[in-house]
């Protein structure tokens, strides 16, 4: 399979998915808009996955390589691609299908857990993962479920969690693939955001708790492998 990335920041590429991507039966291909704008011919392309980021998906403005972007995975999708999107990808997926991206009523930083809704537990690609499973956050927006698409979960904090497509669409708002480098790389380069005020930030020592990450890492091969 032909799988290409999006990469936004530095610090928050595949994490634990560059492991089941980087297997020989594989081919694995990036744009690390941080270096570089060049997007890949659209047709060599059996998936994309789109990672997030600490920018908004409404920064067209202030990131000249958006617009592209989004006309990339506007085309992925028609062309019925798989692609996954997490955090920033969910919101710059659910912004394509013509969902509004906005600033969610909380920050959602460390381990919550998922309420799963009655489709996705019903869901073949969501079959691995249970009703009450911790995941990882760290996000301040979210956006309306996109027309046309499924809502498979929710948190407290948040009311859009994770959404599919057309049956080849994905949007996580949360992360599974975070690992212990990647959780340590969002601390490093994201610190301040933990001394913001709010009832769902937890601290450093909360978010390095590696009793979750390896189920998590485990179920996130195994949604994209279902996809």
């Amino acid at each position: 399979m032909n799988i290409h990335y999006f990469q936004h920041v530095p610090f928050e590429g595949l994490g634990s998915i560059e492991n089941w991507a980087g297997k020989p039966v594989h081919k694995l291909t990036a744009t690390r808009f941080y270096e570089d704008h060049k997007l890949p011919f659209i047709d060599i392309c059996d998936m994309l996955i789109v990672m997030g980021g600490t920018m908004s998906a409404n920064d067209e403005d202030k990131f000249d390589w958006m617009t592209e972007e989004k006309k990339f995975i506007e085309k992925a999708i028609v062309r019925g691609k798989k692609v996954i999107g997490i955090c920033l990808g969910a919101q710059l997926i659910a912004e394509v299908l013509g969902s509004r991206v906005y600033k969610n009523k909380e920050k959602e930083i460390g381990w919550m857990p998922l309420q799963l809704t009655e489709e996705g537990k019903k869901a073949q690609v969501f079959s691995d993962i249970t009703d009450g499973q911790n995941v990882f956050h760290w996000h301040g927006e979210t956006f309306d479920l996109p027309n046309g698409s499924i809502q498979l979960a929710r948190t407290e904090a948040c009311e859009q969690q994770a959404f599919l497509y057309d049956g080849h669409v994905l949007g996580l708002q949360f992360h599974l693939e975070s690992n212990e480098d990647s959780i340590a790389a969002m601390i490093k380069n994201c610190r301040d955001e933990l001394f913001t005020k709010g009832t769902y930030i937890q601290t450093e020592e909360q978010l390095r708790n590696e009793d979750y990450i390896y189920r998590c890492n485990k179920i996130m091969e195994k949604i994209i492998t279902k996809l």
